[in-house]
């Protein structure tokens, strides 16, 4: 059986512009494989995966290296793993009116509460999110 439409992985440079790639890749993605998700379901999705590779390749990589994007659609939920070759974790940073940054794991928390996570894989980590199907 051949694929159809873009593939579920894309490789992205450790670079700050990638972040708005890997924005236009689940918005294509999604748009292909579910074209009945609402918009603020996609936006949603593509919030989620900017915020993910963003931390990703602030806190996860060297220069040099590669981040994943898997991504996984269904009717009731879109997954996307961000996989880079750091093995920390990421933590929560305290809430600073100082900084224009750190809020990425709140992000995460308020879009989705319960249905995110980070798991080992062999060379590295995979930081995870499902964003629920929105009626």
């Amino acid at each position: 059986m051949r694929q159809v439409g873009l593939p579920p992985v894309l490789l992205l440079a450790s670079r700050p512009e990638s972040a708005g790639v890997a924005r236009t890749f689940v918005r294509e993605y999604v748009g292909h494989h579910a074209p009945r998700a609402s918009e603020d379901h996609v936006e949603t999705v593509v919030l989620v995966t900017c915020e993910l590779v963003t931390n990703s390749i602030r806190y996860g990589t060297e220069p040099g290296d590669l981040v994943r994007v898997v991504i996984d659609v269904d009717d009731s939920r879109t997954r996307v793993e961000v996989h880079d070759p750091v093995r920390r974790r990421p933590r929560a940073r305290p809430e600073s009116s100082e900084r224009d940054r750190g809020r990425g794991l709140l992000i995460l928390d308020s879009l989705c509460a319960g249905r995110w996570g980070v798991k080992e894989i062999p060379l590295g980590k995979a930081v995870w999110a499902e964003v629920k199907a929105r009626r």
